[in-house]
C-alpha cells in the first residue's frame, strides 16, 4: 500500500499530513469547491473533486489502482451513510461493522452499560422524563439537533418535525465535558491515550456569556452544535481510570463484531465534581477533537518523544502493518 486516502472534511488535514510523516503518498477525496484548505496547506498530493459524496464510487477504481488505504471520519459516516459505507470495496482502516453500532444510540449505550461504565440514565419514552435531559438524535452530525427538556411537556414543545427521527432522551449530568483520544493496536494489543479535549458548542457556550437576565430577554434556547475544540490536560489521579474505560470498552467490543473495536477512537464523557467520569457517547473512529493535537499532545509526546498526531498513529499503524504482512489485521 502506498496512498493513504480520506475525505475533505472533519480531520482530513491531520491525517494526510500523519500520512505523509510516515512516507505514504496521500489522496482527498473533496466537494468541488472546498479544496482550498487541501491545497493551501499542501497535505494532498492528489485531490479528487466530486459534486456529492455518492459520487466517490464513480472513483473507486481509482484508489484501487493507487493501492490506496481509506481512512474514515465522521463526516464520511455522516454523508455516505452505514449502507453505503458497507459496500466500498477500497480497503479500509477499521471495522465497518462496529459503525452500525456507534449510529444507534441504544445500541452505544448498551455497549457502554456492559462494558462496565458508569453512563447517564436513558428514558424510554418521553413520559418517563423526571430529570433535566439531553435529548440526542441517532449519527455522527457534530451534536445538531440536540435539546434540552426538564418535562414531558418540555420535550413536546421543542421535539417539532422531528418527532419520527430516531433518538435518546438521556439524563443530563452536570460537570466538565471531557473527550478522551484513544487509539488501540490490534498488532501490538495495547492501548495509548493520546490526548483529550473538550468542544465548543453554539449556542450553548455563548450563551454562558450573557447575565441570565440578558439569556431571558432574549428568550434563548440552547443549542449543541460543535464549532470547534479546545486542548485539554486532566489530573494526573484520573489517568488510571481513564486507561481502565478505554480498555473494558475495547474488550466488550469483541462481543459485538469478530474483529472488535481498534484503531482510533474516542470515549466521550462527564467529570463531576466528584471526580466520577460519566460516559455518554463513544465514537468508533477519529474525533475531530484530535486537531487540536496536529502537532502531538502532552500524552503523545510522553509516549514517542516526538510530534504524534492520531492521524499519524493511524498512519503509522497501516506502516507497521505492511512491514510485518499482517495489514488484514487492519482492514474491515
Amino acid at each position: 500500500m502506498s496512498v493513504i486516502a480520506t475525505f475533505g472534511s472533519h480531520s482530513a488535514l491531520q491525517i494526510l499530513k500523519g500520512a505523509k510523516d510516515e512516507g505514504f503518498g496521500t489522496l482527498c477525496i473533496c466537494q468541488k469547491g472546498k479544496e482550498i484548505p487541501y491545497k493551501s496547506f499542501g497535505v494532498a498530493d492528489e485531490i479528487i473533486t466530486i459534486d456529492a459524496y455518492d459520487d466517490f464510487f464513480k472513483h473507486e477504481d481509482v484508489l484501487q489502482e493507487r493501492d490506496a488505504v481509506l481512512i474514515p471520519h465522521a463526516s464520511m459516516i455522516a454523508y455516505l451513510g452505514i449502507d453505503k459505507i458497507n459496500t466500498i470495496k477500497v480497503p479500509y482502516f477499521g471495522d465497518k461493522k462496529i459503525l452500525s453500532i456507534e449510529a444507534d444510540r441504544d445500541k452505544q449505550n448498551a455497549w457502554l452499560k456492559d462494558a462496565g461504565l458508569t453512563v447517564p440514565k436513558v428514558f424510554a419514552t418521553p413520559e418517563d422524563i423526571d430529570r433535566p435531559c439531553i435529548i440526542k438524535f441517532h449519527g455522527a452530525d457534530g451534536g445538531r439537533g440536540y435539546f434540552l427538556a426538564q418535562n414531558t411537556d418540555g420535550f413536546y414543545a421543542q421535539i417539532k418535525d422531528r418527532i419520527n427521527d430516531d433518538y435518546i432522551i438521556q439524563e443530563y449530568v452536570v460537570g466538565v465535558p471531557t473527550y478522551i483520544h484513544y487509539f488501540y493496536s490490534p498488532l501490538d494489543d495495547e492501548l495509548e491515550v493520546l490526548g483529550f479535549d473538550k468542544r465548543y458548542e453554539s449556542n450553548v457556550d455563548g450563551i454562558g456569556r450573557l447575565a441570565v437576565r440578558d439569556q431571558a430577554y432574549f428568550d434563548l434556547h440552547s443549542s449543541y452544535t460543535v464549532t470547534g475544540n479546545h486542548p485539554l490536560v486532566v489530573r494526573e489521579s484520573l489517568l488510571p481510570k481513564v486507561f481502565e474505560m478505554g480498555s473494558a470498552v475495547v474488550e466488550h467490543s469483541r462481543k459485538l463484531t469478530p474483529k472488535g473495536l481498534y484503531g482510533a477512537f474516542s470515549l466521550e464523557t462527564i467529570i463531576t465534581s466528584d471526580l466520577q467520569f460519566y460516559v455518554f457517547e463513544i465514537s468508533a473512529r477519529i474525533v475531530a477533537g484530535t486537531n487540536v493535537h496536529m502537532n502531538g499532545s502532552p500524552y503523545s509526546y510522553l509516549r514517542y518523544n516526538e510530534p504524534m498526531s492520531t492521524g499519524r498513529r493511524i498512519a503509522r499503524e497501516v506502516k507497521h502493518a505492511i512491514e510485518r504482512q499482517q495489514l488484514e489485521k487492519v482492514l474491515g
